[in-house]
């Protein structure tokens, strides 16, 4: 079992000599990598070991989109496929977005590129991540995406739609989030949930909404994949207005 990413594979145990000289014929890839421990961290860094090939960076293609990246440094999840698919046409040439966690453009890309916004803000902290957000938007054409490298919290923008594609305590941003919005827009917001309490992103959302002087207005609850056993990725997309 592997997850090719570009013309790289990336498998879940050591191979052997055999194992790899079928992949490389079968799949044609330049590399085989492993990654060796959990992938943790603020910037989910993983570690991998190269069993086959050098080279770690490649472009990989998605939905007529290209991702640059390297495995070594950055995380692709190919889990989430279904979701980048979905949000690609989920704006329009009206909006300003405002892509909070942007990476190297997972979601940003094709939005812009099926969306066409008037604008989207790609905020990013992680340098590494924020080289390949720039190279990603040179490489799809797109001239409606601004990369900025900082951390969210340190921005001051409006827009009519923000993404939280982010998992890991996101909840904590979500005053942020609604900083950045305009007086009506919508929240795409993610959080890993267990199956048992899988409405409480709804509640955090009216918590903050309402600590923010915004009322929801309407909601969707998607499951985007298995995390761990008995618990969610989920994505709720969510309408607001502000209090007048």
């Amino acid at each position: 079992m592997y997850q090719k990413i570009g013309d790289i594979l990336v498998v879940k145990r050591d191979l052997s000599q055999k194992e790899i000289e079928t992949l490389v014929n079968k799949t044609k890839c330049k590399t085989i990598v492993r990654y060796t421990t959990q992938i943790t961290g603020e910037f989910r860094t993983p570690n991998v070991k190269i069993l086959f090939g050098k080279e770690t960076e490649t472009i990989h293609k998605e939905h007529k989109c290209l991702f640059k990246l390297d495995v070594a440094k950055i995380m692709w999840s190919q889990g989430n496929i279904k979701e980048r698919e979905r949000i690609a046409k989920i704006s329009n040439k009206n909006e300003i977005v405002i892509d909070m966690f942007a990476g190297i453009g997972y979601f940003s890309i094709p939005i812009a590129k099926y969306s066409q916004p008037k604008k989207i803000y790609s905020i990013e902290k992680n340098p590494i991540s924020f080289y390949y957000l720039t190279e990603n938007v040179k490489l799809n054409k797109l001239k409606n995406v601004v990369p900025i490298l900082s951390d969210n919290r340190d921005v001051d923008l409006k827009g009519d739609r923000i993404i939280m594609g982010y998992i890991h305590k996101t909840h904590k941003f979500l005053d942020k989030a609604f900083s950045f919005l305009k007086d009506v827009g919508y929240i795409h917001y993610h959080e890993t949930v267990a199956e048992k309490v899988l409405y409480r992103p709804i509640e955090r959302l009216k918590y903050y909404a309402e600590k923010n002087n915004y009322k929801l207005e309407s909601y969707n609850l998607i499951k985007v994949k298995k995390y761990a056993p008995g618990v969610w990725h989920v994505v709720v997309d969510a309408k607001f207005c502000a209090y007048s």
